[in-house]
């Protein structure tokens, strides 16, 4: 880089935009490495740089200025600037939507891939009527390319099918949800019998996707089959790829067991669990930025199940300790990790509880409504319904110990947050 920079330096108009690539393709590397910080750092950098050039030369530059932007919103939505990242999303699809109407052809492409970037933030951030609007402007984009030119974009069609299906969930429209997720499936697997080597990870994320809807339809036989399907895949790609899979692996692992789970087939759900926690803490100690936060969220889903199964104690254990990796988290970078150590919070209270430990279920209980809170200030449409949730845990413990006055106080106000998300829902 320090060689671009001298040569950009000495002749702008020759090395500039040369200098802009290379630190992209920085800012990528970097993010791979875990390096989340710098690849920000470099990131915005890029972005400024662009932004010069595409105000110089909007024909020449405008296009790399867009996917400059998005990636940038990837980055800052990692590192937790949710509003930036989506006030950056906004403005690359704005700037792909000006291109596409100029030069549909050319662009359509671009802008349906920057609508499901902007749909994923736009749920994240609880503003889901809009992201499932962006998100069926892109299925229906990516559907009229696939019916022209099906080799180049029915890839993207079944990627666009499966955001499309999450986001009709996140709405409660899980019978729509479950068409898309089908569809999604069922393209990815005649890709997968075409090209296995390029498609068969789709189709095993697919299959994850597709067990998550059928789970909440209460179609749970399916929905382990479809799960089961995913980890054999899964397994087989790992066996070849380890480095490239094995995260892969741990997710469908994750997955599995929270369906075992739902089936009441506690043993299995345990067993899948313990190995998604085992791969991921092998992961964690080999690169930790990368994939502690991946080993919290698995510890906190075997102490739910070994609670369910009456190991309270192995429970607490696994729950502490996604609590400590999550509090270690917050503190490197809390925007990032604050409504992970919340919910970790109230997993632990529920298990301390089951225990009789009251007095730190409380004190855990206080902390994630303090956590809520605060989320729910800054973002009320995300947050707003977990902060009534942690109000409702709250309430509980203070009736078990016969704090009467506040346990009103704090169950009249989780009412009085339901009812208004309930009045905002029916009209949106």
């Amino acid at each position: 880089m320090a060689v671009y920079r001298d040569l950009a330096r000495a002749q702008p108009e020759a090395f500039t935009s040369g200098m802009a690539g290379a630190l992209n393709n920085l800012a990528n590397v970097l993010a791979e490495l875990g390096q989340r910080e710098e690849a920000l750092a470099v990131a915005r950098e890029t972005a400024a740089i662009r932004r010069g050039l595409a105000k110089a030369r909007p024909e020449a530059s405008t296009l790399d200025l867009a996917g400059t932007l998005n990636n940038l919103a990837n980055r800052l939505f990692g590192l937790g600037h949710r509003e930036e990242a989506l006030a950056t999303a906004r403005e690359a699809t704005g700037i792909y939507r000006d291109l596409a109407r100029a030069r549909p052809d050319e662009f359509r492409p671009e802008l349906a891939m920057s609508l499901n970037n902007l749909a994923n933030m736009l749920s994240e951030l609880g503003e889901r009527g809009e992201a499932l609007g962006a998100a069926r402007e892109a299925t229906g984009i990516n559907r009229d390319l696939a019916r022209a030119r099906p080799e180049a974009f029915t890839p993207d069609l079944a990627m666009s099918l499966n955001n499309l299906a999450n986001r009709l969930s996140e709405r409660g429209q899980h019978e729509e949800a479950l068409a898309a997720a089908r569809e999604a499936t069922g393209i990815y697997r005649n890709l997968a019998r075409a090209r296995p080597e390029a498609f068969t990870p789709d189709l095993a994320m697919s299959l994850n996707n597709l067990a998550n809807v059928l789970a909440e339809l209460g179609q749970h036989e399916e929905a382990l089959a479809a799960a089961r399907e995913a980890i054999a895949i899964h397994r087989e790609l790992t066996r070849a790829r380890p480095e490239a899979f094995t995260p892969d692996l741990a997710m469908s692992l994750n997955n599995v067991a929270n369906v075992f789970a739902e089936l009441g087939q506690r043993e299995e759900a345990l067993a899948a669990s313990r190995e998604a926690v085992a791969i991921r803490r092998d992961l964690a100690r080999a690169r930790p930025e990368a994939f502690t936060p991946n080993l919290a969220t698995s510890l906190s889903n075997q102490a739910n199940i070994l609670s369910e199964l009456g190991q309270r104690e192995e429970a607490l254990a696994a729950a502490r300790e996604a609590v400590a990796i999550r509090r270690d988290l917050v503190r490197a970078r809390p925007e990032a990790f604050a409504p992970n150590l919340a919910a970790s919070l109230n997993n632990l209270v529920n298990i301390l509880s089951k225990l009789g430990q009251r007095e730190e279920a409380l004190d855990a209980a206080r902390e994630a409504t303090g956590f809520y809170r605060d989320l729910a200030r800054a973002q009320p449409e995300a947050f707003t319904h977990y902060l009534a949730t942690s109000l409702k845990n709250l309430a509980a413990i203070l009736s078990e110990l016969q704090q009467f006055p506040e346990a009103a106080i704090a169950e009249q106000e989780a009412k009085s947050l339901s009812a208004t998300r309930a009045d905002i829902a029916r009209n949106d």
